[in-house]
């Protein structure tokens, strides 16, 4: 087997005391909090000792029977969202449940932060809830990552991009977060796994940004990375160990799809340009994972209010009710091919064919 090196030479980001005193005290700007000084000096007496001496798992327990390594110390945040993942599997995989889709709202703006106006998006979305819902042994998860901007201590932390290194450094769910010595908590991908893993069918009603998917949904997209040939047991790396991980990808690793075979839904909607390309993206995105397309009509993008004012973007889309009946439609293709999916009727030409390049 060819030996290979972990590269190192990126300038260091450890903080002095000083420095990392300042960025603390740096959450109690507020006013309210003067009188607290005492307090606030002795919680950064301690959180100086968890950050230097690196705690970033405090809070562990044996892995147990069914891991590589029984005897090691996995994280018990890991441990509970991995646990939430196999009741999630079981769920889904369970033909007398209910059939479940999940409607991700994909745009940031909320009447519950500075825009000060919902969302098209969440209009949009609330039309497929609703269509869904109208179907019998049909149940519905709104993911609105909209949250993510508006809702006190909601965050979705960025990828670090573990999979580069070697696959089975990128652990299913993702063991990254949280780093509580860094302050890295509150990590909300650990209630989103289980989400995606549960659900039948995936719908993402978003808008454009710049030609891009929202921030938010970026974010998403960027740590379901694990999803798709991540490794399911930490203890087989020991942890993040790069070494260790890069020689078990060189003896050949399955790339197991974790979300394979759900079937998914696309509703991208933009004012002057942009949204064809973020459809093809998103649908790219989720094929190469394994999910199936629910059909034409299931994958739709939209102007409303084309080249027209902001302030008027709300009547615009009361005025469009062809765009309307198409987000039903698209909810109703997802639906459809949910149903034939669990009957063994929607049949794919290649699933029993092997993949001579997996990754």
């Amino acid at each position: 087997m060819r030996k290979v090196k972990v590269r190192k030479g990126m300038p260091n980001v450890a903080l002095s005391k000083a420095q990392f005193a300042e960025r603390f005290k740096a959450r109690f700007y507020d006013p309210i909090f003067a009188g607290n000084e005492k307090e606030i000096d002795e919680l950064l007496s301690t959180a100086w000792i968890s950050y230097d001496d690196n705690h970033k798992s405090p809070r562990t327990r044996k892995a147990g029977k069914g891991f590589a390594d029984p005897s090691y110390d996995l994280s018990v945040d890991w441990y509970a969202a991995h646990k939430a993942i196999r009741t999630a599997e079981r769920e889904h995989r369970n033909q007398r449940s209910p059939s479940r889709i999940l409607i991700i709202n994909g745009s940031m703006r909320s009447d519950q932060s500075c825009p000060g106006e919902m969302s098209k998006s969440w209009r949009l979305v609330e039309l497929a809830r609703k269509t869904v819902m109208a179907k019998r042994g049909f149940e519905v998860d709104v993911l609105d990552l909209s949250r993510l901007a508006s809702e006190y201590g909601r965050v979705i932390h960025p990828c670090k991009a573990c999979v580069s290194t070697a696959m089975p450094l990128c652990h299913w769910p993702c063991s990254c977060y949280p780093n509580h010595a860094l302050g890295q908590v509150n990590d909300w991908m650990n209630e989103i796994y289980p989400m995606w893993v549960k659900a039948h069918g995936i719908m993402i009603v978003t808008p454009v940004n710049w030609y891009q998917a929202p921030a938010g949904l970026k974010a998403m997209i960027d740590r379901l990375v694990c999803a798709d040939g991540g490794n399911p047991d930490p203890t087989s790396t020991h942890g993040k160990n790069a070494q260790a991980a890069k020689a078990l990808e060189l003896k050949g690793w399955p790339y197991p799809r974790h979300l394979a075979g759900r079937l998914f839904s696309i509703v991208v909607h933009g004012d002057a340009s942009g949204a064809e390309n973020l459809r093809r993206i998103l649908t790219d995105w989720l094929t190469d994972m394994g999910l199936i397309p629910a059909g034409h009509k299931a994958l739709i993008d939209r102007y409303i209010g084309y080249y027209r004012d902001y302030a008027t973007s709300h009547d615009d889309l009361d005025a469009d009710r062809d765009l309307q009946e198409e987000v039903r439609n698209a909810a109703r293709a997802l639906v459809n091919a949910i149903m034939l999916h669990r009957k063994g009727r929607l049949k794919q030409p290649d699933v029993e064919l092997k993949d001579p390049r997996p990754k």
